[in-house]
């Protein structure tokens, strides 16, 4: 019996952070900002390793307390005000700002991303942890999803500002703008999920062994846990994959397509994570987390495969160009919802009901390293060209694919 309450509490917070973090979305929005502010690729591949490494690697020390301390709402609120403050600070920057020299005001910029890239870091275990203690294991799919598609249906409207902000307003005023609503958005997602209250059966025991001993549990879990371990292989090459992120768009860039529409690209990303998300609620509900899993990384290959087809076509008209990159972003945006609600949902699902916060905090920083390939990626693209970035990107996905077949429900 699912808890309506609380239900409605996880889901409208979610709404409310998916599209705030739409409108910062590291890969069209941030990716652009920090494109026009250097025109360097290493840079750009920075803003979504940033993003990556910085959200999972303070999950270890987070699962350590949050186990020990059989609390998880302080965290959670920490993280979750934190990174709503982040983005009103990065916000006043942009607007503040906008005479600085154009390479101090980037530094400036990826200094403050930094920040909330490492302060949402610690929503993550407690955000799982009093969502598996909310809602059962059979309402967490479409739980997740419903999330994303009301944080959809109200991205869309962030995107219709944010298309409109980019033309009304001068660089970067206008970007200070669609941050400044993100961060409205994501101070009432950590009020709506704060007054929640956390829920009874607090995973962790108070008294537990201290940190060295915490890590020596995790190597044991890596050890003797299967799918866990496999499970941590697969999202190694899932951080490959991510590599091409913040690519595409500067692909898009040098094919011709005017940056000043990049909201257009982030709306057909909104428009396919919207659509696709009651397909993955469904699927990772009745037929698994596991095969959900498999489908998504099989789907994967598809968007970077696309980009070197089209690397080899004769430039086309702009308006072809839009439909062809509006069809890239569109895949992309349901790949990428799909994802999330598979991993939460699988990670929960392999996690024993007292470790959960240790499990996420093992998971997340076990597999952090290997979102700093977009960074990789970067310096690839300016030694290589964008086709090697893709290339790799598609390969990762392949191998993904073939990591999770070993894994069963």
């Amino acid at each position: 019996m699912v808890d309506k309450r609380r239900f409605t509490s996880v889901a409208a917070a979610g709404i409310s952070f998916q599209a705030g973090s739409t409108a910062v979305d590291s890969a069209t929005i941030m990716s652009a900002l920090v494109f026009q502010l250097t025109g360097s690729s290493i840079l750009v591949g920075l803003v979504t390793a940033i993003l990556r490494f910085g959200w999972l690697l303070p999950q270890l020390f987070v699962g350590f307390l949050a186990q020990s301390g059989g609390s998880a709402m302080r965290y959670y609120m920490i993280g979750a005000f934190g990174r709503a403050t982040a983005m009103a600070l990065l916000a006043l920057v942009l607007f503040f700002g906008a005479q600085w020299p154009a390479m101090q005001l980037a530094m400036v910029v990826l200094a403050l991303w930094t920040a909330y890239a490492f302060i949402s870091g610690i929503v993550a275990v407690p955000y799982n942890d009093i969502v598996a203690r909310s809602v059962a294991s059979e309402w967490r799919s479409r739980l997740l999803a419903t999330r994303f598609f009301g944080g959809g249906v109200l991205a869309l409207g962030v995107v219709a500002i944010a298309d409109r902000l980019v033309g009304a307003f001068a660089f970067p005023l206008s970007y200070a703008a669609i941050v400044g609503m993100a961060s409205v958005l994501m101070f009432i997602s950590a009020g709506v999920f704060s007054a929640m209250g956390e829920p009874e059966g607090a995973s962790g025991v108070p008294g537990k062994p201290g940190f060295f001993a915490f890590l020596r549990t995790g190597k044991e879990v890596f050890r003797s846990d299967f799918r866990f371990r496999r499970f941590v292989y697969a999202q190694w090459c899932g951080g490959a994959v991510l590599m091409a992120g913040p690519f595409y768009v500067v692909y898009a860039s040098t094919a011709g397509f005017d940056l000043a529409r990049v909201a257009l690209l982030l709306g057909a990303q909104t428009i396919g994570a919207l659509l696709s998300n009651f397909l993955w609620g469904w699927w990772g509900d009745h037929l698994g987390k596991v095969s959900l899993l498999k489908a998504i990384a099989l789907g994967r290959i598809l968007p970077p495969l696309a980009v070197l087809a089209l690397s080899f076509l004769v430039p086309g008209e702009s308006t072809e160009l839009f439909y062809v990159f509006f069809g890239i972003f569109f895949v992309t945006g349901a790949l990428a919802n799909g994802l999330t609600i598979a991993v939460i949902g699988f990670l929960m699902e392999i996690s024993p009901p007292d470790q959960r916060p240790a499990y996420s905090g093992y998971f997340n920083a076990i597999t952090a390293p290997a979102f700093l390939l977009p960074l990789l990626a970067g310096i690839i693209a300016s030694l290589f060209g964008l086709k090697m970035v893709f290339a790799l990107s598609a390969a990762a996905a392949l191998a993904q694919f073939v990591l999770l077949r070993a894994i069963r429900a």
